[in-house]
């Protein structure tokens, strides 16, 4: 529930605190879900192996990563931030490689200036019934645009915070690049009425930039 009290983060007993969009929040603890999804399951592998990756660097390379991190600031909780420690810098550059087959690094690629991402839209179009994703480019995708998916919502939806990965967007695409094929896979043919969400990411050598959404509605035929 939404509640007035001081600025305040964490847990306290059963219950967790927490700076949502809407306020502050506080609810009951609970066990996350565990459901063991293809995509969380390949996820956590990468995740095990960009760790056990760490432990073969020497003190040198760990203390490159520990200085990349110097360049790099967690997420700010009740106006604070501070430096990320770099194992936690390695091992996420080198989870996010290794998520698209790529190999690991012992030492930390240079933090890119990512251009604006290329995806600008998204269009659904329904043709004999059969809905179309496209995604609509302003120019040639960098090094790799990841491309996720939220399954079929309602159409009021505005709003979605679980978003499976897809897929690569292909470096070859033109000013349009149909997605049906990658979403299908995942959640099948979004069916008539639903809202449909995509996010897009840019990755550069194991660096991810902030991700941006569209959403469209699956409109008759």
């Amino acid at each position: 529930m939404k509640i007035r009290d001081i600025p305040q983060s964490g847990s306290l007993g059963e219950t967790v605190t927490y700076e949502s969009r809407y306020g502050l929040i506080r609810r009951q603890k609970t066990i996350p879900r565990n459901p063991r999804t293809p995509e969380q399951m390949d996820w956590r592998a990468a995740f095990q192996r960009a760790r056990t990756f760490w432990g073969t660097l020497s003190d040198e390379e760990c203390l490159a990563w520990d200085t990349a991190g110097q360049a790099r600031r967690t997420q700010s909780v009740l106006g604070r931030s501070g430096p990320i420690p770099g194992y936690l810098v390695a091992v996420s550059v080198n989870a996010h490689l290794a998520m698209i087959g790529q190999p690991m690094v012992t030492t930390p690629p240079p933090i890119p200036v990512f251009p604006a991402n290329p995806v600008v839209g998204l269009v659904v179009t329904n043709s004999a019934g059969a809905a179309s994703l496209k995604l609509q480019l302003s120019g040639r995708p960098g090094q790799y645009v990841l491309v996720f998916g939220a399954r079929p919502r309602s159409p009021g939806v505005r709003y979605v915070d679980h978003y499976p990965f897809l897929g690569i967007l292909p470096e070859e695409a033109g000013e349009e690049v149909d997605i049906t094929a990658l979403y299908a896979a995942k959640f099948g043919v979004p069916p008539v009425g639903k809202r449909v969400f995509i996010q897009t990411v840019q990755q550069i050598n194991g660096w991810q930039d902030c991700p941006q959404t569209f959403s469209a509605r699956v409109q008759p035929a």
